[in-house]
């Protein structure tokens, strides 16, 4: 499933890490050592995720490759809450934001491969019918 083409997904969730990595050297700096060590392995985990599925070996695969990025853009929100809600935390609202935009494109990408594969199968369906 691997283009050449820009991946909007690709390019969002690799600098999502990014800047991830830069609020987790803050929160160091800070000795907030254990919501570091977490916040860091569920925000590059999205990246990670989306890229093993750039290289799935079916719509399934892709989806549940998919499903597994989701799953941890929650885990991610989860600790930039907390840290929100914490007092002497550095400010989460940027990559809040960042983090709610890459869980929709996920859900809307996985919702799209889902349609398509019904509307495939009633098609496949349809069609047989019609050979009875």
């Amino acid at each position: 499933m691997q283009t050449n083409k820009p991946n909007l997904i690709v390019e969002l969730t690799f600098e999502f890490s990014l800047k991830v990595i830069e609020y987790c050297e803050l929160l160091e700096s800070k000795k907030k050592y254990n919501l570091a060590n977490q916040l860091f392995r569920s925000g590059t985990s999205i990246e990670a995720n989306i890229r093993e599925a750039q290289n799935s070996e079916s719509n399934a695969d892709f989806i549940h490759k998919l499903k597994k990025a989701a799953k941890e853009t929650d885990e991610t929100e989860y600790w930039l809450l907390l840290c929100k809600e914490s007092k002497n935390y550095p400010d989460t609202s940027e990559l809040l934001a960042k983090v709610e935009s890459i869980h929709k494109i996920i859900s809307k990408i996985i919702s799209t491969i889902k349609n398509k594969k019904s509307l495939s199968n009633q098609l496949i369906i349809k069609s047989h019918l019609y050979e009875i």
